[in-house]
């Protein structure tokens, strides 16, 4: 009681009555002086419409057609007035989503989800390709006769809606508690694994990984998918497109003079026996359908847009090589006016003395004019284990022949490499590490004495290099084809 007292003291629930009571009473007096207000006002309205009788007796026939035209106006209004509000135009109300902050458990439901109601769509596309497959041989073969049946009588449609209707009537009695299986392929029970309640940080950013890889495959499939009909359309491809062009030109006439009983009959037959046989005579035997499938061989003909771009970059650097190939051959005969020993003592030795002395070679055998001076790197032989043989620095030289690295340390010439071009299967760019940002700076030769490849890294001219390395390259490679031909 002591604590209710002090509530009630602190509260003032005397006072705040007291003023609820006042404000009561003003509420009354106001609503009865309004109601006087109303009544004096419905008296005046008649006592000004009696002298106006007679000015309105003068003017009846205007004052009546106003009268009407006002009776019917509040009919309309009262009739149509909701109606004619529903039409009025308002400002568009720009709502902005709210964005759910990440979390791991949400990112699992909506996972989980999305499969649940996905699983209708996978169930049938499952049926249709087995029953495309043969999967049950009566099965297919009972919807086969059926299909072409309703197809030579006309019936394809009817028959497309009574199975929609029979499937929602299906759908009804198992959502009624009936224990329906309609399936062809049988349904396998997968194991339902129980959310954790709490995740640890590296499982959270797994499952975030796991999450972004799904969605980056799917994303990918979808945009090859859509490159491809844009590409399609769009006439970057013009010997597959005109196919396409030829194709709707000969359905567009044979709409316009054949039946449409007649067209929608070749349509269905063909749709049938595509779907039931050749294609499952397709799969079946990949030979024919590389060779015979023409809309399989259309598809995998289209490019999408990376692939595109990487046809484009191949065509740029080969015609790059080929001018670089050029002009290293342009640049490699010797000048007029100056002798053939004059030109050999120019660029035939090294720093240690005569280049085929120190690598065994012919003595026509000697630089490129573009790599007089040789480049500086380090060959990085993966093959080795011990430290002192993996990475040795040197400089690289080409010749018409020979790939040569001339190691910078002191001693025998075993630790010199010399490659013949010839032998050379595959070169190409090489980024050393790949975590450092750019293109890198190094050459990767493949040989088949070579388990890994050798690297030359740590190169300050890679490009230039890479460019004479290669043409010098291809010219041995051709002319052995050539010579070989």
């Amino acid at each position: 009681e002591e604590e209710l007292r002090k509530l009630r003291e602190e509260t003032n629930a005397e006072t705040l009555r007291q003023e609820l009571e006042k404000e009561r009473q003003r509420r009354l007096e106001l609503e009865q002086r309004v109601n006087e207000v109303l009544k004096a006002r419905a008296e005046e309205v008649p006592a000004a419409q009696q002298p106006a009788k007679p000015q309105a007796q003068a003017n009846g026939t205007d004052k009546s057609s106003h009268t009407v035209s006002s009776r019917l106006q509040k009919w309309f209004c009262d009739k149509f007035g909701e109606y004619v509000e529903d039409f009025r135009f308002q400002p568009e109300e720009n709502t902005v989503e709210t964005e759910e902050p990440l979390s791991a458990r949400r990112l699992t439901e909506n996972m989980k989800r999305l499969k649940r109601g996905a699983k209708p769509v996978t169930n049938f596309v499952k049926n249709l390709s087995a029953l495309l497959d043969w999967y049950s041989i009566y099965t297919s073969a009972i919807a086969f006769i059926i299909y072409i049946n309703a197809v030579w009588h006309g019936w394809a449609i009817p028959m497309f809606l009574f199975l929609a209707i029979l499937r929602l009537s299906l759908n009804y009695l198992i959502a009624r508690g009936w224990r329906i299986q309609w399936s062809i392929v049988p349904e396998v029970s997968e194991h339902m694994e129980h959310p954790k309640e709490d995740l640890t940080v590296s499982e959270k950013f797994q499952l975030v990984l796991d999450v972004a890889q799904k969605a980056q495959n799917l994303f990918g499939k979808m945009a090859d998918i859509l490159e491809k009909f844009k590409n399609l359309f769009m006439w970057v491809q013009p010997e597959i497109t005109q196919k396409l062009y030829i194709a709707l030109w000969a359905a567009f006439i044979a709409s316009c003079f054949l039946p449409y009983r007649i067209l929608g009959l070749a349509l269905g037959l063909y749709a049938g026996i595509k779907f039931f046989l050749i294609d499952f005579i397709f799969k079946r035997c990949p030979r024919l359908r590389a060779k015979y499938d023409t809309p399989y061989i259309i598809w995998i003909s289209l490019l999408t847009d990376p692939q595109l771009k990487e046809r484009s970059n191949a065509t740029v650097s080969r015609r790059q090589l080929q001018t670089a190939a050029s002009r290293s051959y342009m640049g490699s005969s010797a000048p007029t006016g100056i002798s053939k020993d004059e030109d050999t003592s120019r660029f035939h030795t090294t720093k240690r003395g005569n280049f085929h002395e120190i690598f065994n070679l012919s003595e026509n055998e000697r630089p490129l004019p573009v790599c007089e001076n040789g480049w500086r790197c380090c060959l990085i032989n993966r093959d080795r284990k011990m430290p002192t043989d993996y990475i040795r620095n040197g400089v690289l030289y080409v010749t018409e022949n020979y790939l040569c690295f001339e190691s910078s340390k002191s001693g025998s010439s075993k630790r010199n490499k010399v490659i013949k071009l010839s032998d050379i299967t595959d070169i190409q760019k090489y980024k050393v590490l790949s975590v450092l940002p750019g293109s890198g700076m190094g050459i990767a030769v493949s040989t088949p004495s070579t388990q890994k490849p050798l690297v030359f890294g740590a190169m300050v001219h890679r490009d230039e290099a890479f460019e004479a390395i290669f043409s010098q390259y291809m010219k041995i490679t051709s002319a052995s084809s050539s010579s070989e031909s």
